[in-house]
């Protein structure tokens, strides 16, 4: 799957399989957010890959308690280092964590994005420094279900030309 069909299929994905993702795709997954661009090439972001059955129930607990997380093979915690680059950890984490969403969709697998969460308690179960951000959440596994698209917001919504509140106009040349 290409690029721009990945980012077109990708759901939210909230119920999976109990079925192991394969070593090779979660590496493939995770080289994908390596290879993430960051400010200054400072990759102030580390990611913290939860697959024991035990760790996976309680971090989910923290999430809110959104348990169905658990079914998937692993939880991934995206956390930001600002030792590394206070200004810009936080962005460049979401950077790192959606090119990984997107690679495990063009793979086959679901995620979905997490940002409901109590960061004191996910800090204690993945023993996260206290000087680092907890960013996001994201399960990835083999969905049970692939979830229609749901509705988005118009171009004229969201899109201006030039200054904010001027619509854009159809390309096709002068």
């Amino acid at each position: 799957m290409d690029a721009l069909q990945a980012i077109m299929e990708r759901r939210s994905v909230r119920r999976y399989r109990r079925e192991p993702v394969p070593s090779e795709h979660l590496q493939q997954i995770l080289e994908a957010a390596r290879q993430a661009p960051s400010a200054g090439n400072r990759q102030p972001w580390h990611l913290v890959v939860v697959r024991d059955p035990e760790q996976k129930r309680r971090l989910a607990q923290a999430c809110n308690g959104q348990l169905w997380l658990a079914d998937a093979d692993c939880i991934v915690v995206a956390v930001g280092l600002s030792q590394v680059n206070a200004r810009w950890c936080r962005v460049d984490a979401t950077i790192a964590l959606e090119n990984l969403v997107l690679a495990a969709s063009s793979l086959g697998y679901g995620t979905c994005w997490i940002g409901a969460f109590d960061p004191d308690r996910v800090r204690e179960v993945c023993a996260i420094p206290a000087e680092a951000e907890i960013v996001a959440c994201t399960p990835i596994g083999v969905p049970e279900e692939w979830p229609a698209p749901r509705p988005r917001k118009g171009w004229g919504d969201l899109f201006s030309e030039d200054r904010f509140g001027q619509p854009l106009r159809p390309s096709g040349g002068s």
